[in-house]
Parts: C-alpha cells; sequence; structure tokens
C-alpha cells in the first residue's frame, strides 16, 4: 500500500501499523529464498563471522550477529576493540542499503584481500560492495535517498533497516531449526554480566 503525501499528513498510529507490515511482508515475500539458504551455510561453515554496517543498518545487523551468537557460532563486530583481525575461512557480513557505504566497501576489500568470503546485504544489486560479494541477498527496499515513495512511504531507509533485521530473524530461525540446541542451550550463550 503506497499513500500520498496528503494522506501521509493525518497518519494515525493503526494506519502507520498497516504500512510498516504490510511493507515489510511484501518486501520479504519478494526474497529469494534459495539465496539466503545459501548464505546460512556460508555463515554456518565459517571460522568466524564478522559484521559490519553503518547507522541503523549496522544496529540491524548487529542484532543478527547477537543471535547468530547465541546459535553458537564466533561472531565479532568489525570496529570493536576486541574484535580480532579477519582472515581465510572468515565471513564478512556487510550491510549497506546503497552498496556504496565507505567504510563497509572498504571492509570486502580487505576481507576479499586476506581470503575471507563476503556476504553482503543491500538494495542495490549492481553496487560497490555487491561487485565484491561472494553472495549477495537483495532486498528491495528503496535507497535513503529516495524520496519518491514509489517503493516505500516510509522515512528514508527504514524498510531496508526494518527488512535487515526481520529477514536476519528468519535466517536465524531456519539455521536454528536445523541444529539440536534447545532454547534453554540459547539462552546459556545470552550475557549474563553488564
Amino acid at each position: 500500500m503506497t499513500i500520498t503525501e496528503q494522506q501521509a499528513t493525518g497518519t494515525d498510529f493503526s494506519t502507520a501499523r498497516s504500512i510498516v507490515l504490510q511493507e515489510n511482508e511484501r518486501l520479504l515475500n519478494a526474497v529469494q529464498p534459495d539465496q539466503w539458504d545459501r548464505a546460512g551455510q556460508l555463515l554456518t561453515n565459517a571460522r568466524a563471522v564478522f559484521v559490519i554496517g553503518n547507522g541503523r543498518s549496522g544496529l540491524a545487523i548487529q542484532m543478527a550477529a547477537m543471535r547468530l551468537m547465541h546459535l553458537g557460532l564466533k561472531v565479532h563486530v568489525a570496529g570493536e576493540v576486541t574484535a580480532p583481525a579477519i582472515g581465510s575461512g572468515d565471513v564478512l557480513l556487510a550491510v549497506s542499503g546503497s552498496g556504496t557505504t565507505g567504510s563497509v566497501v572498504s571492509a570486502a576489500d580487505v576481507a576479499k584481500k586476506v581470503g575471507a568470503s563476503v556476504l553482503a546485504i543491500t538494495t542495490a544489486p549492481d553496487s560497490p560492495l555487491a561487485q565484491r560479494a561472494d553472495e549477495v541477498l537483495v532486498l528491495a527496499a528503496a535507497d535513503k535517498q529516495d524520496h519518491s515513495a514509489s517503493i516505500t512511504s516510509q522515512y528514508a531507509g527504514s524498510l531496508f533497516e526494518q527488512s535487515v533485521l526481520l529477514a536476519s530473524d528468519a535466517l536465524f530461525q531456519a539455521l536454528w531449526s536445523k541444529e539440536d540446541q534447545t532454547a534453554e542451550r540459547l539462552w546459556e550463550r545470552h550475557a549474563n554480566i553488564g
């Protein structure tokens, strides 16, 4: 459902909720499940997983990183002081709606140089990030600079950022269903200090 600027002016919470839910349902129903299944294999077979993204995209992929850690994978947030060097056998999970975010593209360059795999999540399948990636997961949301409301009536990159989290949670759910781990086992990996 796309709404006009005039309709958006008087939108109440109930209408806004419908917009957010319907846009995410449409977007997530359009992804290629086999690509996400391959991405899951790449992540679970990695020596370690590193995640990178900026702004709200970065926050969304950090939430995904936490769930992958709960699953028992070795996961690091790039740029954190305790993150080690990325190397051969590792996977960089790189998120950029435009696929042009400088720090994310640079991280992909470093990852490729040392023999790590790059898994990109983006709206732009022909972007610099996508060109560096071994696997590209396209989320057909609007770029944050697209203010046309032709793809989303939400502000900036909201739909992309939401879909990064929701698709990542769906991927986690699929991976967990293949593991012989109870919810209690995952809970043991939750942070218990701080």
